[in-house]
């Protein structure tokens, strides 16, 4: 396999490879979305498939439910599993606090509720997720369509008043038409350069008219998992305290990863 990864896949992997360590048979476990959580969708299918681990996954999009039953995981809803033991999901960026940004790939609602309604949460990234302030990958904020262009004017009015470097907010585009979310809505990101308080920022936003939720996880996630290109992978726990390091082999073979596209 380490032929035909680069060093930024190889850093995905190995976060993905090193989560699933903490899936354990009969979990309902949340499945999240993007690049990086792919890799961990298709580690537990390589168990489901090779080792007769039992769980029942929560995918927190369409996308990721196909692809978790396309590797032999059994897909609930989320109001079938009512509470999960663990959800393990990617982020856009990461601060020293375990603080995140997500949605870059569309699925921020849903990741956030599958998120919550865990008893943890572990976010794997390659070391370059990780920021000192959050804010340079634009915010995500989904936004009913109804009034948007108004929703998006009185966000980019908000933003004159907080500590952001910039106040621009874009619609997302899916070609020549709005990126719709699987819950019908669109997304504006906001440029910010940096976000001065992201607690402030996150509460604020949810209070205004048209706004269904934003981007920014608070106080949600309690272990980062961060791969790096040489197969090293650094395990971070906020509640514990601990910072742990070890590596990861890259073993030549025909798995469930040969047909994944970034």
């Amino acid at each position: 396999m380490s032929g035909e990864l680069s060093p930024i896949d190889k850093a995905k992997f190995v976060a993905a490879k090193r989560s699933v360590d903490y899936v354990e048979d009969g979990m309902r476990v949340g499945l999240g979305t993007g690049s990086t959580a792919a890799w961990m969708v298709r580690c537990l299918g390589e168990l489901v498939r090779d080792d007769g681990l039992k769980i029942r996954g929560v995918p927190s999009s369409t996308r990721t439910a196909e692809l978790a039953r396309d590797v032999g995981i059994e897909v609930i809803s989320i109001d079938e599993a009512k509470w999960l033991d663990l959800t393990i999901d990617g982020a856009d960026e990461f601060d020293g606090n375990l603080n995140l940004i997500k949605g870059g790939g569309g699925a921020l609602l849903q990741e956030k509720i599958v998120a919550t309604a865990s008893d943890q949460m572990i976010v794997i990234a390659d070391i370059g997720k990780e920021v000192e302030h959050l804010g340079a990958f634009p915010l995500p904020v989904e936004v009913i369509p109804f009034g948007w262009q108004t929703t998006r004017a009185l966000i980019e009015e908000l933003l004159v008043s907080m500590d952001v470097l910039g106040r621009d907010a874009s619609l997302r585009m899916n070609g020549r038409h709005p990126y719709v979310t699987d819950e019908g809505n669109y997304i504006l990101d906001l440029h910010l350069g940096r976000i001065g308080d992201p607690h402030q920022m996150a509460m604020v936003l949810n209070q205004m008219p048209g706004v269904v939720e934003n981007g920014l996880f608070m106080d949600i996630c309690d272990i980062v998992i961060i791969g790096h290109g040489n197969g090293k992978v650094e395990t971070r726990d906020i509640n514990e305290g601990t910072v742990e390091e070890d590596r990861l082999d890259f073993v030549e073979s025909d798995n469930l990863f040969s047909d994944l596209q970034d």
